[in-house]
């Protein structure tokens, strides 16, 4: 399986994804699911995907390749004028890929079924987000939904919901989002570290921060040992349940 979560600040967008990735419980691995096309001063566009391996892979090898070779480079990543011709783009050839695996066509629930995270800012436009089905249609995010998620997305939405604030620094989101994946790793085992991390600021038009968080991060194991005693904490305040007479 897999989490990864985009989420929109005032102050940017922050990415988080796991890396690990199975074909049952003793058929391990960790790969890579954020990826990344970077222009100092043109633009900064990070993707995050989720389903089938092969798939995915091919995708981003194919928008890589075309970026690099002349006879390939239309349509381009680094070319694309706006992040919504972009995830027009990347739709685009998530389709193609899935189309030329499936015996019938493109098909939701086949086996070669993949869906995509894509933010960034391109020039002058404003940073977008964008959630991207294995159909090749996509939503975008707003004020109103703010994050998107894909993968074993159910165990950790619950605290996204309920602290998100679009004032947040990158700093806190992360923490949020750090909560998020710990409650998702301790009830998926198809999901777990590493975690990587990446922050785009508004207007930079060049990559932020980007890292991993390895299993045995000393922060992170401080957040998840924090967050537990935090819910036992707050569970022991609550009211007392007692059967009525």
């Amino acid at each position: 399986m897999t989490y990864c979560v985009g989420m929109m600040l005032k102050r940017g967008l922050v990415f988080m994804s796991d890396t690990r990735t199975n074909a049952g419980v003793d058929n391990i691995s960790t790969f890579r699911k954020m990826f990344s096309w970077d222009v100092a001063g043109d633009r900064s566009v990070t993707i995050m995907t989720a389903g089938n391996l092969a798939t995915t892979q091919a995708v981003v090898s194919l928008l890589d390749e075309r970026s690099k070779s002349p006879s390939e480079r239309t349509p381009s990543i680094l070319e694309a004028p706006s992040m919504f011709q972009t995830a027009q783009l990347v739709s685009s050839t998530l389709r193609e890929v899935i189309e030329s695996h499936a015996e019938e066509g493109q098909r939701a629930d086949s086996s070669f079924g993949a869906t995509i995270l894509l933010g960034g800012q391109i020039g002058d436009g404003e940073p977008r987000l964008f959630l991207i089905y294995p159909e090749g249609n996509f939503i975008e995010a707003s004020a109103d939904t703010p994050f998107f998620q894909i993968g074993e997305t159910k165990y950790g939405k619950p605290i996204l919901v309920r602290a998100y604030d679009p004032d947040m620094s990158f700093e806190e989101a992360i923490k949020l989002m750090l909560v998020s994946f710990d409650s998702t790793i301790k009830a998926n085992l198809g999901v777990d570290l590493p975690i990587d991390v990446k922050t785009y600021a508004t207007g930079s038009l060049e990559p932020g921060h980007s890292f991993r968080i390895q299993a045995d991060d000393a922060y992170y194991q401080e957040i998840s040992d924090g967050w537990g005693g935090a819910l036992k904490e707050a569970f022991g305040r609550l009211p007392a349940f007692s059967f009525p007479d």
